[in-house]
Formats: C-alpha cells, sequence, structure tokens
C-alpha cells in the first residue's frame, strides 16, 4: 500500500510496462473488500492500480465537495502522481459512475470502459426517492442503512454460508468516514442526471454488466447504459444481487478479462 500526496491510498500490481487497468469500487467500501479476488486475476497479464476514494479505506476525506467531476479529478490526479497516461476504468457501482464522467472529462486517458452493477437513469418519480432517502439518511452515516443495504447486497445463501466475509464487508461499510459516505450516497443518487445520453458520447469500448437480481443498479439500466455506447457489450449475471463481485468473484473475473484481451491484448 502506498498514499499519494493528496492522501489517496492505492495498490499497484502486476507486470511493469503492461497495459495498466484502474479498479474504482463503490459506496461505502474500500480496495481491499472490493477487489480482493480479482485484482490478481487481472494482474496475471495486467498492471493494476486500485485505490480508495476519498474518505474510504484508508483514504483521506475530502477537502472540498464531493462531485463526479471532484471523483474524476482524483482518478487523473493518481494516474498523474503515477505517471500513467492511460488506463482501462473498471469501475463497480459509483465506481462505474466515476468511470463514464471520467471518459467524458479526460477522453483521451481512458482505454476502455468495464461499467459494473452501476445505477443509470430512473423515472423522476424514483429519482426523487433516491435523492430523498439519500438526504434523509445522511445524519445517521452509514449505519443508519447497513442492514437493509446487506439484505440487497448478497444472497441468503452467501449471508449463511459467508458470514466472515459479510461481516468484514459490513465493517468496512461502517468505518468509512460518515460525512464522506453521506457525500458520497448524494453523489450516487444525484450523479446519474450528468450521465444520461452524453454529449458527445462515451466512444471507448466498453462492457456494461449487472446481476439479474440487483435492484439498484438493474439489467434494464445496463442494457440502456450500453445503447447509449456504440458497440458497447452487456453481461448479465444471473442469480446474483448487487455485490455478485464479491459473491461470485468469477462470474465477473472471466468476461472482464475476456474484454480487457480483446480491446487492449
Amino acid at each position: 500500500m502506498a498514499v499519494t500526496g493528496q492522501g489517496t491510498a492505492y495498490d499497484l500490481t502486476g507486470p511493469e510496462g503492461a497495459p495498466v487497468v484502474v479498479l474504482i469500487h463503490g459506496l461505502g467500501l474500500a480496495r481491499g473488500v472490493t477487489w480482493r479476488a480479482i485484482a490478481p486475476a487481472l494482474a496475471g497479464r495486467y498492471r493494476v492500480l486500485s485505490y480508495d476514494l476519498p474518505g474510504h479505506g484508508e483514504t483521506a476525506p475530502p477537502e472540498g465537495p464531493v462531485t463526479l467531476t471532484a471523483l474524476s479529478a482524483q482518478l487523473i490526479g493518481l494516474m498523474d502522481a503515477l505517471g500513467i497516461a492511460r488506463a482501462a476504468l473498471v469501475g463497480f457501482s459509483l465506481g462505474g459512475m466515476i468511470n463514464r464522467r471520467c471518459a467524458m472529462d479526460h477522453p483521451g486517458r481512458v482505454a476502455a470502459l468495464a461499467i459494473l452493477n452501476s445505477p443509470h437513469e430512473r423515472d423522476s418519480q424514483a429519482q426523487k426517492m433516491v435523492e430523498a432517502s439519500a438526504r434523509d439518511s445522511s445524519a445517521g452515516g452509514p449505519a443508519a442503512t447497513i442492514d437493509a443495504a446487506i439484505e440487497r447486497w448478497f444472497t441468503a445463501e452467501f449471508k449463511s454460508n459467508s458470514s466472515d466475509l459479510v461481516a468484514e464487508v459490513r465493517a468496512t461499510v461502517l468505518a468509512s468516514d460518515p460525512a464522506s459516505y453521506a457525500a458520497h450516497r448524494r453523489v450516487l443518487a444525484e450523479g446519474v442526471t450528468e450521465l444520461i445520453r452524453p454529449r458527445p458520447p462515451i466512444s471507448h469500448p466498453t462492457l456494461v454488466m449487472t446481476c439479474d437480481h440487483d435492484s439498484g443498479s438493474t439489467p434494464a439500466m445496463s442494457h440502456v447504459i450500453a445503447s447509449e455506447i456504440a458497440g458497447a457489450e452487456t453481461v448479465i449475471v444471473p442469480g446474483l444481487r448487487h455485490l455478485g463481485l464479491i459473491e461470485e468473484p468469477a462470474a465477473f473475473t472471466t468476461p472482464v478479462l475476456g474484454f480487457l484481451d480483446r480491446c487492449m491484448g
């Protein structure tokens, strides 16, 4: 683990000189628990950079407002600090919003996108409800919503059979800086409106994935994201919920590696 001068904690693994793949975790999580099983598989043939969002994991809380543009700038600042000119960006949930924003803001720095279990356009009533929920629960911090989140994130079988890993996810979320968590949750709720039908459109090679029982980042959303990016591929993983990439990492590693090999190999 290393930390930049701006306070971003990161890991950099895999062969030097190989194409770079950046892993971006979601709200309340951290690089370790999210990518522990996936990063080593990718690092067999790619240079893999994973990092923590502001106020998450081992990264310092943000110094200014949290927006998708600010989170995109954090990523570009990290790439600059490490001398990385261009990378494929693999983003989970909020991370799949950050990588889209980065592709819009800094298209020349992005080689490809993998957008995993990430939300997109909601109908007007659902959008208002999501934004109101993010505002109303912010005072309680991550503890106010963690039980409901765990229910949405994992299957019943996994919660029963892998209680230690579920407990680690819970502890990671609860360890988030409360103010940072609240700010990032508002971005997760509100930021999708920036990403709908972007002009100019995103034109990078793109893979869009979700799980068929992900209630917040639905298969329908993934299909719409892909429809707005020319040539984008869509994969829907059966039987899993929001944190399918932790529950069954191989279901994500195989298609992500195949995609990266096709567009970067």
